[in-house]
């Protein structure tokens, strides 16, 4: 990797601030003046060689039904290998239209009415309304937290506890963890997925992040783990999720690929996701996901690059001009964890340590639009999620107006 690929320094663009209102988009669907700085998409536009391949697809001006064929899968399988140094067979994957669409599905197959899930939280929001939509329950396991050293680590004894539970049957894992960007190591990985299957507990791991860990300053690092690639006889009980979508800001695309290693495994989540039908690809799926792993490479380098000077802003930032907001230094997303539990702000009648209420009165405020921990449950009340990919005009801009709410 080039010193110019390191710092983000390189002829792709990450400094124009684009125009994004009146676009259909979700995040900037805002009033005037504010600044939407929460849902998990960039406001940077992707890699040229994904546009160039949908241009040509639209050229064609015919927009049949479509079918992924083995060049997506090798598209994916290379990638892994190229960018993760890890083999994974195409026999093992399944299209799918989104990682969230695959997670439900999988919960209405891999588990029955009534049944207990469990997650470790605070974790993506999301995977509440897929268990709880279709009739499970949630089965919450804290994540311990160091507020002295800012990191969070697993209560082992607490998760067997609910593995073991008589109606637990599947597990739903971020890895790596949205919120907190904690990149689980293949120890630990290793250690739930041993639990899981001692109690005859399906696990299901959500990587949609998997492409984003950041290292240090160098971009040096370990990378994240994928749960197939543990040994055979834990990776049999596991299925996992993986997309082009926030690695290259794709999703709109649709595009997900679910893995799984065990054929008998395989085939129930095959028949849930196309009887869900959940398992065609749009117009655009097959050629932008491909051309994303198969050109995407130098592009993603420039990202982390640029992701990883956002960050720096963010942390001297924080340190020096806002001391009571406290960066938990998370090893992989560009969704930083921020601990507002010593914000003086906090400590107001009307608020008590009510992330809800802090992110409301911030926009209130500021026009900045943060996403409140408290919906990703566990200890997130005391939290504000940050989406920095974006220009670092805009970072500095939302970090003005942070200041602007907690300096009275």
């Amino acid at each position: 990797m080039s010193a110019d690929e390191v710092l983000g320094r390189s002829t792709y663009d990450f400094e124009t601030v684009p125009q994004r209102r009146g676009t259909d988009s979700v995040k900037w669907d805002v009033a005037a003046g504010e600044l939407p700085m929460w849902i998990a998409d960039m406001d940077f536009a992707t890699a040229p060689e994904v546009i160039d391949a949908m241009k040509r697809k639209v050229e064609t001006g015919i927009f049949g039904y479509e079918w992924p064929q083995e060049d997506y899968f090798s598209a994916v399988s290379e990638w892994y290998s190229k960018i993760h140094g890890v083999h994974i067979p195409t026999e093992w994957m399944i299209f799918s239209t989104g990682v969230v669409p695959a997670i439900s599905s999988i919960v209405r197959r891999a588990s029955n009415v009534g049944d207990d899930v469990v997650v470790l939280t605070p974790v993506y929001n999301i995977f509440y309304n897929s268990i709880l939509n279709n009739g499970r329950h949630v089965r919450e396991v804290p994540l311990a937290y160091d507020s002295s050293l800012r990191r969070y680590s697993i209560d082992f004894t607490t998760l067997e506890s609910a593995l073991s539970g008589a109606t637990t049957t599947l597990m739903i894992l971020c890895n790596p963890q949205n919120p907190t960007g904690k990149v689980w190591t293949r120890g630990e990985l290793s250690h739930i997925a041993s639990l899981c299957s001692r109690y005859g507990v399906t696990l299901l791991s959500d990587e949609i992040h998997g492409d984003l860990v950041l290292g240090d300053e160098t971009g040096e690092g370990p990378d994240y783990t994928p749960i197939s690639t543990l040994e055979p006889a834990l990776a049999a009980g596991t299925i996992s999720v993986v997309s082009p979508s926030k690695t290259f800001n794709l999703a709109a695309l649709h595009a997900a690929t679910v893995i799984v290693p065990e054929e008998h495994l395989r085939a129930l989540v095959n028949r849930g996701l196309n009887t869900d039908e959940v398992a065609e690809p749009n117009l655009l799926a097959l050629p932008g996901s491909i051309a994303a792993y198969t050109h995407g490479e130098p592009w993603l380098a420039a990202l982390k690059g640029q992701l990883r000077r956002n960050v720096a802003v963010v942390r001297d930032f924080l340190e020096s001009q806002l001391p009571q907001v406290h960066l938990v230094e998370g090893e992989s997303t560009y969704l930083l964890w921020l601990d507002c539990a010593d914000v003086d702000l906090m400590s107001r009648a009307d608020i008590a340590h009510d992330s809800s209420k802090l992110a409301s009165l911030i926009r209130t405020s500021t026009g900045l639009i943060l996403s409140d921990g408290a919906q990703y449950r566990g200890n997130g009340k005391d939290f504000l999620r940050m989406n920095i990919a974006c220009p670092e005009s805009l970072v500095r801009e939302g970090l003005a107006r942070l200041k602007k709410a907690f300096v009275q």
